[in-house]
């Protein structure tokens, strides 16, 4: 029986051209700035965002610990969303790498240009100064929601009128760009640091990219180096990355529809789906968690819990429809011996 893994889109291998273009790539030393294919693909991700610079690191995460570090100073606040990766799945790297706090505003991973401005503390050297703000598109902890286009301006607009610094965890950023029809550099104008994901939906097997001016991706090169993140003969990485950004962004609608595909077949098993899924997470509750992700292994299928009383599933570029129907089989299967 194949296993069907629904846990996360960084679970897929790489495609058959991709191995092959990774195969084939020319490479150097990217410490010393001299691997070919790691300046394209910084040139490319550079471009699509319509920002100056861009620079190539191992993981989401050191691309926003990076950027954060670079725009803040020990003692700061930095504003984010509920439940926001920068915060809740970092392992403290905000406070540990740079000496600043994460202060959660709005609800469920959204806020507002008003919430922004209630955040702000007196002019009083009692408080922590707020000097940053950092948006997450998609945001993972609310379902894979793509943000309000003039919610997202207004918010943007009102943190450069204060004077604060502007990040974008868009690690699903390019879900977004599809969801919505709207293109990346409008998405992240106005930003002084964007990180986007390779390894995620584009499938991609490692990376992550950091794209500001070229200012800034100075500032991040060094701190990549103090991370540890400088990389060696990483064109054979790179090389994964160019392909996922010239195939494989497109495609990306495939994994929504899925995603509309699955959370429908989960309501007519009696499963409660919320919320409606906008991209390629879908978030199920069930009445006994621990049964049910136990029957569904049983059942080759793997899907994460992601809280007491909620599962997450996630499309992706290894899983096709007849993969989505299989699996509601399964579930049904599944469901079926637990209620027996």
């Amino acid at each position: 029986m194949k296993t069907i893994d629904l846990r996360s889109d960084t679970v897929t291998r790489p495609t058959p051209a991709m191995r092959a273009a990774m195969a084939a790539a020319e490479v150097g030393d990217d410490v010393y700035g001299e691997d070919p294919t790691v300046n394209r693909l910084q040139a490319l991700a550079a471009e699509r965002l319509g920002m100056q610079a861009a620079i190539f690191v191992p993981s989401g995460t050191m691309a926003n610990q990076a950027a954060i570090r670079a725009l803040t100073r020990h003692g700061d606040v930095v504003l984010g969303g509920t439940g926001c990766h920068l915060l809740r799945y970092e392992a403290g790297g905000a406070a540990a790498l740079s000496g600043v706090q994460i202060a959660t505003i709005g609800s469920n991973g959204l806020f507002t240009a008003a919430d922004v401005r209630a955040a702000l503390p007196p002019a009083d050297h009692h408080y922590a100064p707020v000097t940053a703000v950092a948006l997450e598109n998609t945001h993972n902890g609310a379902g894979g929601l793509v943000w309000p286009f003039e919610q997202w301006r207004a918010v943007v607009d009102q943190a450069r009128e204060r004077g604060l610094a502007l990040h974008c965890d868009g690690a699903r950023l390019w879900n977004a760009v599809v969801a919505s029809g709207i293109a990346a550099p409008r998405w992240v104008e106005g930003f002084d640091s964007v990180a986007f994901c390779l390894s995620k939906g584009l499938g991609a097997p490692a990376g992550s990219l950091v794209c500001g001016s070229s200012q800034l991706i100075d500032r991040v090169h060094r701190i990549r180096k103090m991370l540890g993140g400088g990389m060696r003969q990483v064109g054979i990485l790179a090389a994964a990355g160019l392909y996922a950004l010239e195939h494989h962004v497109t495609r990306l609608a495939d994994d929504h529809r899925n995603a509309l595909r699955l959370a429908d077949g989960l309501r007519r098993l009696g499963l409660e789906v919320t919320p409606e899924p906008q991209t390629n997470l879908v978030f199920f509750r069930a009445p006994d968690v621990g049964r049910l992700w136990t029957a569904m292994l049983e059942h080759g299928l793997l899907i994460n819990p992601s809280d007491p009383r909620t599962f997450r599933a996630v499309t992706h570029l290894d899983v096709t429809a007849e993969d989505i129907d299989d699996a509601l089989g399964r579930i049904g299967d599944a469901l079926g011996g637990q209620r027996g």
